[in-house]
């Protein structure tokens, strides 16, 4: 099922996730319906918090990445992934610049530094535990992601006159001054 878009400005995504557990009601079927909302908006990765649920969830399939950039480093195997309660134990030094968008925050893109590797510990959707090293693409798609579960959107990390250049554009998405492919829910205030 094809789930909103919850757009830039929604509370809900600067929130820090809950983690969430094996009882949560209908949890493969959230999971599902957010790979099909990832793939119906051409993204790579979603998180919960962007479609209204602030837990500990987010998916990523960098395949999609792997056919559209030919920059990719040959060693940034693709990889489809189901993270929950996701945590990072570590980073590289290594610094790694990369042009990167959100499904929250449509048609604005920037340059963002991360570090170019991390390790990270995570539950799958049968809640089995794992623990691995990241590089490249995968690296930086999952900090993006888990970005999101912590409350924190990529415009944020910006260098700050990027962010003055964009903020009407930022303002605009807020109150749903723009056009998408998919389906977004914008901020109303109360």
């Amino acid at each position: 099922m094809l789930l909103p878009i919850y757009a830039y400005g929604q509370p809900v995504l600067k929130k820090i996730a809950a983690p969430v557990g094996p009882d949560y009601p209908d949890l493969q079927a959230l999971i599902a319906s957010m790979w099909d909302t990832m793939y119906h908006a051409d993204g790579v990765g979603i998180a919960a918090p962007q479609v209204g649920y602030s837990i500990r969830l987010f998916v990523i399939d960098t395949e999609q990445l792997d056919r559209k950039d030919k920059e990719l480093e040959p060693t940034d195997m693709p990889m489809k992934q189901v993270f929950i309660n996701a945590q990072i134990l570590g980073f590289s030094e290594e610094p790694f610049t990369y042009e990167e968008g959100c499904l929250s925050i449509p048609d604005i893109r920037g340059d963002v530094e991360r570090p170019e590797g991390i390790r990270i510990r995570w539950q799958d959707e049968n809640f089995q535990e794992h623990e691995a090293d990241f590089t490249g693409i995968n690296a930086r798609v999952i900090q993006h992601e888990y970005d999101h579960i912590e409350g924190v959107l990529f415009t944020e990390r910006l260098k700050p006159l990027k962010k003055r250049l964009i903020q009407r554009r930022l303002d605009a998405i807020k109150v749903g001054r723009i056009k998408t492919d998919y389906k977004m829910r914008f901020y109303t205030a109360r």
